[in-house]
Order: structure tokens, then C-alpha cells, then sequence
């Protein structure tokens, strides 16, 4: 085990930003590292005497460390906090909850946005490319550094279900179970084409500045809304669009113009400008070329279950839902079936819901009561009280 890391705060401030110096660089998959390191993270819960109730959750795109606590820029609730709290599924009375910003993120983990100690201006597209594994290698950092030999498990949905995947690729042996939730092993040539098209209208905004937009003092906030907008279409299924929107006008009759004439434009652009207070516009750029990266089996010789050979130790729940588009249910049965190839045990639910990839978001009992089942079970397992 390494030296431990230097960190400001304690367990129990909840959170804070763990700092590795500059002799404990990440070493990215590019062959480029990083250092010195900042890790942004928030906790919930007690770790408690063996440290065996840790559970690690990775976020999505566009999420954060911000699981369960208010934002500290929208003031909303936490993008999953209808599932981490008291008698909920992840209950902080029984789990010790640690959520990281992905390396490349932008809410206090180092990004394109930090200060490169080589200029002492922000990294802009001086930056490295990262992958899905470096930000589970960064994680995996943090962990050992809070002295946590085995986390009880790792959960995520969409990009955060990759980063799962990539946990049990990389360090089965640190895991006890892992929970899936609309991810795919690998990023198929349609979300590369939607991320392409974001990415596009992020750089051709005048204001994007070749990525120094922030040594300018402007910010690309028209491109990096397209870019939400285009995304957020993926999210959602047609079902739901109907029936939140249909082709409701947004006032009487139509404008016979280029105003916002019907609901579901309105609540684009909404989403778009909403978007840009929260989130870097280089970050998004990051973060979108590590998911398209991603390719599990291709470390592998192509083989996924050759992937997940090492993690038979390791019980897997892999859940879908029936009209996510983005990550649809055959890339989910896709892994299961690696994972019983590999000699895995793994569980698969593929959840009835019309409301597409961001049910995981959203109010869906059969994920609570399949996500609470999975983790009790296994906490049994583990002797958790």
C-alpha cells in the first residue's frame, strides 16, 4: 500500500478534497500522469471498525460527487437522493457511502479547468485524454488511501455502470459485489456520433477560444447547451416525450417563427441553459471521448468474459430497462453472459419502464426494491449487522 494521501478534512466533515502530492502521480492510460492529484468526494454514513461497509458509487456524464447533499451551484437535492438516505436502499445507518468527481470532472477533481502547475493557467486542451480506467484507477487511489482494503460494493448507472465494469475488470480483488445499472462493456458507434455532434457545437462557438476560454474570460455557453440538448434527447424515450410534451404549444397558437412555439423545445433549451452553470465546457469534452474509449473486451483480446476472469469472487446485479435506446437491454444481457462465461455469479432484472435511460433517475420501485434486495443479501453475506 502506498503512503497515505495528504486530505483536509476528516470522515466525518462528510467530504472534502483528498490531495496526492506530486509523488503519487495518476498514471493515465495515454502514458501521460497527472500530478500533483485532487480528488473531490462526499461520504455518508460511518466506516465502521473492520471496514467492511464501504460502498463506492460512481456518477454519470454530467454527475458529481453531490449523491445525496444539496448542489453547491443549482441549490437542488443530489442526483440520487431518493435512494441514498435512512431505510432507503443505501442507508448511511448501515453503509459507509463515498462518492467521487471523476478525474476530468469539474467540480473540484482535477480537470481541464484546474491550474497546470507547469504554466500556472488552466490546463484548457493542454489537459491528457482520460479513460474510463483512469478515473477508476484515480478511485482506486482515494480508496487505499482511506486505508480500505475491500469495498463492499460499487454501484452505478450509465457511465457510472461502466466504471463498475471496469472496477471488476481491473480490481476484483477489491470488491466484494458490483451493481450494473443501463451501462454497456463498451460504447457503440450511434452515442459516439450523438457525442460527436456536442462536441462539434462546443468548438464551434466562437467563445470555446481553442479551449483557453477560460484565460480569455468567456465561456462557450451556446455550444455546450446544443451539446446538452442533443444528449438529453438520448436520455429519455419517445413513450415519455408524448406523454410529458406530445406537440403542446408553449403559448396560444404558433409564433410563425423560430421561438420556442412547442413544450418539448422549451424544455430543451431549459435543460441546455441550465446546463452551462454547472458544468465545464472542456470537461464535457473530456468526458465524453473516455466514454467513447471505452471498450472493455479490447484490452482482452476482444473477449469480455476474459475481462471479468478474474472476478468470480465477485456477485454482480445487472439491471436494464425495457426502452433505454442509449444502453438497451441486449448490451446488459451482453455482459451477463460474459460474466457467466467468466464464472461469475451475476443476477440480471431488466425493469418495465417507458421512461428510458434516466429511469435510473427517477422514481422506479422495481430498481429500489431490486437495489435494497441485492445489497441486504449481500450484506448477510458479509456478516454487515
Amino acid at each position: 500500500m502506498t503512503a497515505p494521501a495528504q486530505i483536509t478534512g476528516t470522515f466525518e466533515t462528510g467530504g472534502g478534497t483528498w490531495r496526492f502530492p506530486a509523488n503519487q502521480p495518476l498514471r493515465l492510460e495515454s502514458g501521460a500522469q497527472l500530478a500533483p492529484l485532487e480528488i473531490a468526494y462526499k461520504t455518508y454514513g460511518t466506516l465502521n471498525a473492520t471496514k467492511t461497509n464501504a460502498v463506492l458509487v460512481c456518477h454519470a456524464l454530467t454527475g458529481d460527487q453531490h449523491l445525496a447533499s444539496t448542489h453547491p451551484v443549482t441549490g437542488k437535492p443530489g442526483w440520487w437522493s431518493r435512494v441514498v438516505g435512512p431505510g432507503l436502499p443505501l442507508d448511511p445507518e448501515r453503509y459507509f457511502i463515498i462518492c467521487t468527481n471523476v478525474v476530468g470532472g469539474c467540480m473540484g477533481t482535477t480537470g481541464p479547468a484546474s491550474t497546470n502547475p507547469k504554466t500556472d493557467e488552466p490546463y484548457g486542451l493542454a489537459f491528457p485524454v482520460i479513460t474510463i480506467a483512469d478515473m477508476v484507477r484515480a478511485q482506486a487511489m482515494l480508496i487505499e488511501a482511506m486505508g480500505i482494503e475491500t469495498l463492499f460494493a460499487v454501484v452505478g448507472g450509465s457511465m457510472g455502470g461502466m466504471q463498475v465494469l471496469q472496477w471488476a475488470a481491473d480490481y476484483p480483488e477489491k470488491l466484494f459485489s458490483a451493481v450494473c445499472i443501463a451501462a454497456a462493456a463498451r460504447h457503440s458507434a450511434q452515442n459516439i456520433a450523438f457525442h460527436e455532434v456536442g462536441r462539434q457545437a462546443i468548438m464551434a462557438d466562437p467563445n470555446w477560444v481553442g479551449g483557453a476560454y477560460l484565460k480569455a474570460g468567456v465561456r462557450p455557453e451556446k455550444g455546450l447547451a446544443v451539446a446538452r440538448m442533443a444528449a438529453h434527447i438520448t436520455y429519455l424515450s419517445e413513450a415519455a416525450l408524448q406523454r410529458k410534451f406530445g406537440r403542446e404549444l408553449q403559448r396560444d397558437g404558433l409564433s410563425w417563427g423560430f421561438d420556442a412555439d412547442f413544450q418539448v423545445e422549451s424544455y430543451l433549451r431549459h435543460q441546455g441553459t441550465s446546463f452551462v452553470d454547472r458544468f465545464d465546457a472542456n470537461s464535457y469534452l473530456y468526458i465524453t471521448r473516455a466514454l467513447d474509449y471505452f471498450d472493455l473486451a479490447a484490452r482482452h483480446g476482444g473477449s469480455l468474459a476474459e475481462a471479468f476472469r478474474k472476478a468470480r469472487a465477485v456477485k454482480f446485479c445487472v439491471l436494464s430497462f425495457s426502452s433505454d435506446w442509449l444502453y438497451p437491454t441486449a448490451e446488459s444481457r451482453d455482459i451477463v453472459r460474459a460474466l457467466n462465461a467468466a464464472g461469475c455469479r451475476a443476477s440480471f432484472v431488466e425493469i418495465e419502464s417507458d421512461k428510458g435511460h434516466d429511469a435510473f433517475f427517477l422514481d422506479e420501485p422495481q430498481l429500489d426494491a431490486t437495489l435494497r434486495g441485492f445489497l441486504a443479501a449481500q450484506a448477510s453475506a458479509r456478516g454487515l449487522a
